[in-house]
């Protein structure tokens, strides 16, 4: 016999899962969500965006106080040490902060949570902890988890994933990063900025792949003045452990002679996989994609209905803001409503320094579907950047050369995560890059780097 019925039930708490319940709450559903950590928040608030982002401001402020680069302000520090325990401990009480707000949010809006693992025994009922529920509506919110390397196994000692890179006990002297996209960036900058030697070895010929690639290439120089060795066109095909060191076996990407590289930490961030295993999928009349995604319609619903899917487990880019605005869409097409995501302008940010931030086409996607016109600004030539020191990078403003519309934009700078922001705003309205480039920006501001990118377009910029 079922425990209680519900409205809907919410299969997973990371940032689309709980809000999602939260969003379905309000409007007046009977909601559960399913949750089997400790805490709620997920990947993201846990062991992923969250963290990482505390271990990388962190380092930031330690960097600049031990490297000496805030002498030219004036500002002279002697005897600068790291506390890497206290590093850690503020880290994990932010993380606790965070995820203690979301079970506040979930008993003021009255949502229950239903601790365990879910696995379905229909297409409107769900096994928790022996437990069975039913549900008018089901969603499935259960995130992504590590991709596996053949060859490479993870002890979470030597060779670590995301989750264990964050809570290294001490700096590495040699920390090699299997994958040169965006948590193996971040993750190895918080450590070499800690003062680890970092290696990161790609398998494509550049790195984060699936970005603009002038910003790609402009990010590969960027990283390598400061300190990183980048590997590209090179593949791992083992990986051994002995007495606290790790050796990799490497070898060119299109093929030749094989080559050691020893560390001792390794860290595999070679992309992420929907998490589905467990589910029991078949008993609710569902199966995954090629790449072990579930397909969904405009609506999110999935070829059964009744059964809702959103986040990292449906396709699309696996950010943590997108999985928001699915959960919030597909919990008012469950209460009847319309809910609204438009997948083109979803922007990305990696959090390095300087920032790069991204939303729209490449320059690459955009010529494949036809002419456009693309203006450039320098960072170097921003009053604010320049006043600051913090010149690296570029705003790139991409636009159909018929109709001047806006169809993506880039940023490499040390605020491009807060940048980007106006320039999805302004792809969302349909803007060209004229509205941009006459809508009056603040001085000075970084921001208006974007004007003057959209300006360049049509061959007008000011301060270039």
């Amino acid at each position: 016999m079922a425990e209680q019925d519900y409205d809907l039930i919410v299969i997973g708490a990371g940032p689309g899962g709980y809000v999602a319940a939260i969003r379905a709450a309000q409007l007046g559903l009977k909601t559960a969500c399913v949750e089997s950590r400790e805490t709620l928040g997920g990947t993201c608030l846990n062991v992923g965006c969250i963290p990482s982002k505390a271990m990388l401001h962190a380092s930031e402020l330690y960097h600049e106080a031990q490297s000496g680069a805030l002498a030219k302000f004036g500002i002279d520090f002697k005897g600068v040490g790291l506390n890497l325990d206290q590093m850690q401990a503020e880290k994990t009480k932010a993380v606790g902060e965070l995820t203690g707000g979301i079970e506040f949010l979930f008993k003021k809006n009255k949502v229950d949570w239903l601790k365990g693992h879910a696995a379905f025994t229909s297409p409107n009922s769900i096994d928790v902890a022996g437990k069975s529920y039913t549900a008018a509506k089901i969603m499935i919110a259960t995130g992504s988890s590590v991709t596996p390397l053949p060859g490479v196994t993870i002890d979470q000692k030597v060779i670590v994933d995301s989750t264990g890179a964050l809570a290294l006990p001490k700096v590495p002297k040699h920390l090699v990063v299997i994958g040169g996209g965006v948590i193996g960036l971040e993750l190895g900058s918080v450590w070499l900025r800690l003062g680890a030697q970092v290696t990161v070895v790609e398998y494509l010929d550049q790195i984060l792949p699936g970005m603009d690639g002038e910003v790609r290439k402009e990010a590969a120089k960027i990283f390598k003045k400061q300190g990183f060795e980048i590997r590209t066109g090179t593949k791992v095909t083992g990986a051994t452990v002995k007495g606290g060191t790790a050796t990799l076996t490497v070898e060119p990407a299109a093929g030749g002679a094989a080559e050691s590289i020893e560390a001792d930490c390794v860290l595999v961030a070679i992309g992420r996989k929907p998490n589905t295993e467990g589910l029991a999928l078949d008993k609710a009349g569902l199966t995954v994609n090629g790449r072990g995604q579930i397909e969904i319609g405009h609506d999110f619903q999935t070829s059964v209905p009744g059964i809702y899917a959103i986040g990292d487990v449906v396709p699309g880019p696996m950010l943590a803001h997108k999985a928001e605005d699915e959960g919030i869409a597909a919990a008012e097409f469950v209460a009847g409503l319309t809910g609204i995501v438009n997948h083109d302008v979803i922007p990305g940010v990696v959090y390095t320094y300087p920032e790069i931030a991204s939303v729209g086409l490449t320059e690459e996607e955009a010529k494949a579907q036809g002419e456009v016109k693309v203006g450039k600004f320098p960072m170097m030539a921003n009053s604010r950047a320049k006043t600051n020191r913090d010149t690296d990078g570029f705003v790139k403003v991409i636009a159909d050369a018929k109709t001047d519309r806006v169809l993506g934009v880039h940023i490499i700078a040390s605020i491009a995560g807060s940048m980007i922001a106006e320039a999805a705003l302004s792809m969302e309205f349909g803007a060209t890059s004229e509205d941009i480039a006459y809508t009056c920006h603040a001085h000075p501001t970084h921001a208006e780097a974007l004007k003057e990118a959209a300006m360049a377009v049509t061959g007008k910029p000011i301060h270039m």
